[in-house]
């Protein structure tokens, strides 16, 4: 599999397993996620996208009980976890108000925190995972810079960034901004065109797509989902495989972030890898997505 490189020392897998539904599986054993982390392995997927806030600040924690039972797990994988926000439920349950705090006080506890519940002495990418309008950036990049330098953390980055957010952050770091992770889809494509998508080609940072496949919306997404079902049916595997490979043709190097607790759904993530996308498909699907032929 195709791999982005963050650092010299670092790459990430283009396919990317994401952890956020882990505490919703009615199966939540140290064996169960070892199985789910396995499959991934087994089709060159190594990084594994988790939040401290994902299942109410409890997912790293079930990560964690995993690599705890089968320690030499770690060392094949890259974890990648993010911080910033607050919300009234789990170890944040005295909250007042959801927010967001990029405070140094705060990023440095999360980590140790996250740390502390995966059962490991480094995080390979640590993302701030909302843009927040209280943001010091002084502080924040040096508590970021900080992270780095200890060795807690091997690269940072950021999510739901527009580029002046990272612009305005990477200003005051010594550290590179390496990845922003931005909701991308054929249903929510404006970052091809808003200069979401252009900013992070354009500074050589890696593009991590949440939600790919729409959060189900592309089960009714009429003739564009027909379109995929044709697709993929060509291709010997489903629409969603087409979704995620129209995804990774674009040049910016797109990285998307899929989750499913079905292992067997697990075990075909890679099919994205095998479905042909030319330029006249790709802007096939595009077309049908925008209901319209471009300009």
């Amino acid at each position: 599999m195709d791999r982005f490189e963050l650092t010299p020392d670092l790459s990430l897998s283009r396919l990317v397993y994401g952890m956020w539904r882990l505490g919703d599986d009615t199966d939540t054993s140290p064996a169960h996620v070892q199985a789910k982390v396995e499959a991934c392995l087994a089709q060159g997927i190594t990084t594994m996208d988790q939040a401290d806030i994902y299942g109410g600040y409890t997912a790293e924690a079930i990560l964690g009980a995993a690599l705890r039972a089968a320690p030499g797990l770690r060392d094949r994988i890259e974890i990648v976890t993010k911080c910033d926000i607050v919300a009234p439920v789990g170890r944040h349950a005295g909250a007042r108000v959801k927010y967001y705090d990029t405070s140094a006080a705060h990023i440095t506890a999360s980590v140790d925190a996250s740390l502390r519940d995966m059962a490991t002495d480094r995080i390979d990418l640590l993302l701030i995972h909302r843009p927040d309008p209280l943001i010091d950036p002084d502080e924040t990049g040096a508590a970021l810079d900080g992270l780095v330098a200890s060795g807690k953390v091997r690269a940072v980055g950021v999510s739901n960034f527009r580029p002046w957010d990272t612009d305005l952050l990477q200003s005051r770091m010594d550290a590179p901004i390496t990845c922003n992770q931005i909701e991308l889809s054929l249903m929510a494509h404006e970052a091809l065109v808003n200069g979401d998508l252009a900013h992070l080609h354009q500074h050589r940072i890696a593009p991590m797509a949440w939600s790919p496949l729409a959060g189900g919306a592309l089960a009714d997404a009429g003739a564009l989902r027909a379109k995929l079902d044709a697709l993929g049916a060509a291709a010997g595997t489903d629409w969603s495989a087409v979704a995620i490979a129209w995804l990774l043709h674009h040049p910016a190097g797109i990285l998307p972030v899929l989750g499913t607790n079905n292992l067997d759904r697990i075990a075909r993530i890679s099919d994205a890898l095998r479905v042909p996308m030319d330029r006249q498909t790709w802007y096939e699907l595009y077309t049908l997505a925008l209901g319209r032929e471009v300009a």
